[in-house]
This record gives structure tokens, sequence and C-alpha cells, in this order.
């Protein structure tokens, strides 16, 4: 009886062991020099790209946000399957993210072949490059596995738009289980980064039939983002910085800007107007400390949300192709 109790203790171990929990040190054996050679390749992209941090840290939310951190926003489409990254709103992610994501996994398929799944990658690099311009550090548990899903029709209604009401906002982080203030401090993530003008274009240009612009916009940085977007229907890459006054810092200056009439997107705006965010607008503005801690503990909580682990991922060899075509 003894005995047989025994084995099944030691079954049981089996299975939570295979499970593979993730840890910040799941690579320790497996890959000891991960962090150096991801450590490596951000540096590099970053001083020679000093908009992939923010790109990077837009990546990893678009992916999180559907279907879990799984690194399905990073597969190409094929005659077979349109992806998740040709979605309309995924168009505009930037390449130098992508890229950053190819360098990684290819210097870490040369070390350690096999090993590291392209999730890990992603969120690993966005923890590093926040850190690294000037954010707070948090922990990223490590060991997930690459989706083994990724199609366009599964993103529309999971992402924020920009023109979403404070109800649509709302409603969108909620079924994802973060909370009001949760959303609020991960849209700090706009302290670094761009826009493309197609995105507020509607707040500068014939806002409504008595003013062509918002009036909740400071009239000069209106004028000033009317002479850059003038062209953007023709010139679609036209863009303008989240934060227009450190633009390459992460810091709470985001949060400043709101009430001066500097929040570029309407979904920026709205954080300062809707009673049911202004206050953590107000607490970020005023405590940089409470934002980081708060933007960090999100992130922590982002990074974990639908992860894959077991036979219900992969370690691709590639990131932006399954291991074998889906039809």
């Amino acid at each position: 009886m003894a005995f047989s109790f025994l084995v099944l203790l030691l079954f049981l171990s089996g299975i939570s062991s295979s499970e593979s929990k993730l840890n910040v040190n799941y690579y320790q054996k497996s890959c000891p020099n991960f962090e150096r050679i991801m450590q490596d390749a951000i540096t590099s992209k970053q001083i020679n790209s000093p908009t992939t941090a923010a790109g990077t840290l837009r990546l990893f939310f678009h992916d999180c946000m559907v279907d879990g951190c799984d690194a399905s926003v990073l597969i190409s489409s094929n005659a077979f399957n349109t992806a998740e990254r040709d979605a309309d709103i995924n168009l505009s992610l930037p390449g130098d993210a992508f890229d950053l994501i190819v360098r990684a996994k290819t210097s870490l398929e040369l070390t350690c072949p096999g090993i590291v799944s392209c999730a890990d990658i992603l969120a690993l690099a966005t923890r590093d490059l926040v850190t690294m311009v000037g954010g707070p550090y948090y922990d990223v548990q490590l060991g997930r596995k690459d989706g083994l899903v990724s199609q366009a029709s599964r993103v529309e209604g999971n992402l924020p738009r920009a023109n979403m009401t404070m109800d649509q906002l709302i409603a969108i982080f909620a079924a994802k289980g973060f909370s009001i203030q949760e959303m609020v401090a991960l849209s700090g993530g706009h302290t670094i980064g761009f826009s493309h003008c197609k995105e507020f274009s509607n707040r500068i240009f014939n806002y409504s039939s008595t003013s062509d612009i918002d009036p909740a916009f400071h009239p000069k940085f209106a004028q000033a983002l009317r002479n850059v977007c003038a062209n953007y229907q023709r010139d679609t890459a036209m863009s303008a910085f989240n934060d227009v006054m450190t633009p390459n810092k992460f810091d709470n200056m985001y949060y400043q800007n709101l009430p001066r009439g500097l929040g570029l997107l309407s979904s920026d705006n709205v954080l300062v107007t809707d009673p049911r965010t202004k206050p953590f607008v107000e607490l970020y503005a005023t405590n940089q400390k409470a934002f980081f801690n708060d933007f960090a503990h999100a992130m922590e909580k982002l990074s974990v949300r639908g992860i894959k682990t077991g036979r219900k991922g992969e370690v691709r060899r590639r990131c932006d192709a399954f291991n074998h075509i889906k039809t």
C-alpha cells in the first residue's frame, strides 16, 4: 500500500514538473547565456533605433491582449491563413520591434537551438527596454510556449482603439481582468513612442460643425500637429510623439500633459475628463513612484495572461512561422 502511494506521488510530481511552471530562472541550465545574449541584441538595436523600446512595448501589448502572451502576433500570413499581424489595427506595428525579436532569436538559436520561445524573447525584451529608457524594473516569469494559432479574425474587439469611448475602453480591459486603475497605469506606456496622424486626424481637421480643432487641445499644439499632418493622407507614415515633452524617456510626463491639452489621442484625453479615471491621472502626474509601481504590477499581470505551457504550445524555430505549416 505504501509502495503504491509512493509510486502515485512520483507520478503526480512528474506531471507537475512536465507542465513547466514559469519562473525567472527558467533557462539557467538549458541556456545559461540567455540573458546576456538578449541584452546584447537589445542594447545594439535600441542604440541604433531609439524608437525600438516603444515599438516593442506596443508589440508585446498587442500580442498579450489577443489570445494571451504567446507570440502569435509575430506569425506571418501565408496562402492558407491571414495572421494576426495583418489585422488592420496591427498593420502599423513598427518594423524595428519585429526586427529585434528576429535578431535575438537568431542569436539564441546559434547558442541553444530549440530552447527559448519567441514569447519569452518578446516578454523579456519589453521589460529590459522599458528599464533601459528609464522605466521601472519588474520580474519576468519565463517558460512560455509559442502559440499554435494566429488569425487576423481573432483581433477585433480585443484591443483598444483611439476613438473608443471610456465605457468601451473599460469593457475591453475588464474582459481581460484589468481594473480601471490598471488600465490607466498601462496607458502610461504612451509616455514613449508615437502615433500616426490618421489616429488623431479627426481631432485636428474638421472636428465639428463649430470647430475645426478639438477644443480640448492646447491651441499651439493643435496647430503644430496640423502642420506635421498636413499631407497625412498621401504620406501615411506621418506621425507625432505621444508625449511631446519627453518622448524618449519613460516617466510620468504623459499624465502631466493630459490636463494641459497635450494628450495626443482621444483615448488619452478622455482619461483626464472621465471621473472614473481622472483621480488616477492626477495621482500619477504628481507621484511618479506610484505610477512606476502600478505600471510594473500591471505589466507583470499582463505578461502571464493566457500563456501556453506543455503541449498547448511549441518553441518555434523561427518566430514568424509555426514549426509545421497550418492549413
